[in-house]
């Protein structure tokens, strides 16, 4: 839908926009595009991640022209984006060969290749460093060559490329028939970005729609669907963070070329997460059992958050007795597109006099209707 047009005075709109632009500069101090890419990384993958273009220069000066605003920031992306000219479409990425920084099991305490913790802040105090306010750049250098020199004195060796093929935990589970696993769908994926929203929705328009969701309305309704509105209460069987190649084949490749021939075009950081989520089933002979289901989530960044709630969605949705909000697909994935809610919400602050005054009229003769028969 998108409510962003407007219409009005032309001197005035020209006015608002200037003083919208003094308010970013007002304060007399500029932040250059290395800055927030280097001081605001987490910030500025999020805006890559909701606005489906993954461009950390254009990302961060997406941030800069918004003030700080996400929503404005992933507005920017997208409407940048769909200028862009697509030429190749990528190899299919195989997880499987995901250069892993960090993976952990909320299932087993032992795992084949075992937990990696990795850089998290899911075992540090919340509390404010005040020392920050008057941190320097010198004082950000002294702090990395600290931390650079303990780290490697405390580093254990690990064999090279271990972490690049580590094995999957849900493995195990899949090989004892424990798992009901989500289901596999090879049909030609559709591109979002290109085809409007349409119910019901295939798996990969849901996955799409959820990876690319308002980060915190993906993490609010997950949380929603596990709190009682919902029945996808999950274990986290695996949460794996990494980065992944993206390789395109090579002009006038055929299908059946081979992955050497492909093209190295970089790669991107990612979250995956295999949710396991206990529900019952009836077996051929009518006998109930407990079994495992698989929900799964993957997006781009390190929010892991998003990730495991986009799991949790993600089996909601493939519920076909629909009694939640959070197992409604159109409840869900029109909802959580962050462009698309703060459009709408933004339009209501267009005049609306006519309408208004329609709504008022109305109610004004009801009013005078009542007083007339209470009268009578």
């Amino acid at each position: 839908m998108g409510y962003v047009a407007v219409t009005g005075g032309e001197q005035a709109i020209s006015a608002s926009l200037d003083l919208n632009e003094r308010r970013r500069v007002a304060g007399g101090r500029s932040v250059d595009v290395d800055t927030v890419l280097s001081c605001l990384p987490e910030l500025v993958c999020q805006v890559q991640s909701e606005g489906s273009l993954w461009a950390p220069e254009v990302a961060a000066v997406a941030v800069k022209q918004a003030c700080g605003s996400v929503e404005e920031a992933v507005f920017l992306m997208r409407a940048y984006r769909s200028t862009l000219e697509r030429l190749y479409t990528s190899r299919v990425i195989d997880t499987n060969e995901m250069h892993v920084d960090r993976r952990i099991s909320a299932a087993f305490k032992d795992i084949e290749g075992g937990q990696i913790l990795g850089a998290t802040r899911d075992y540090a105090h919340r509390l404010i460093e005040f020392e920050l306010a008057d941190e320097t750049t010198a004082d950000v250098r002294d702090r990395l060559r600290e931390l650079e020199a303990s780290l490697d004195a405390s580093a254990v060796e690990t064999p090279a490329g271990v972490l690049d093929r580590v094995p999957r935990v849900l493995t195990y589970l899949r090989s004892i028939d424990m798992v009901r696993d989500y289901p596999l769908d090879d049909t030609e994926p559709v591109d979002i970005t290109k085809t409007p929203l349409s119910f019901p929705a295939p798996r990969s328009v849901i996955l799409q729609a959820l990876s690319r969701g308002l980060t915190q309305a993906v993490i609010a309704i997950g949380y929603a669907a596990i709190r009682g509105f919902g029945l996808s209460h999950p274990t986290v069987g695996e949460l794996r963070r990494g980065t992944v190649a993206v390789t395109v084949d090579a002009p006038g490749a055929g299908a059946d070329a081979s992955e050497d021939d492909a093209y190295y075009l970089g790669s991107i950081p990612v979250t995956e997460v295999e949710s396991l989520i206990v529900a019952d089933e009836v077996d051929e002979d009518g006998a109930h059992r407990s079994a495992l289901d698989v929900g799964y989530g993957l997006v781009v960044g390190s929010d892991e958050s998003k990730a495991i709630a986009m799991s949790v969605l993600d089996h909601s949705l493939r519920a076909d007795d629909v009694r939640f909000p959070t197992q409604d697909q159109e409840f869900v994935l029109y909802h959580i597109d962050g462009v698309e809610a703060t459009g709408f919400i933004s339009h209501l602050k267009l005049p609306h006099y006519v309408t208004f005054q329609s709504k008022l009229d109305s109610a004004l003769r009801s009013m005078a209707e009542k007083e007339d028969e209470a009268d009578a």
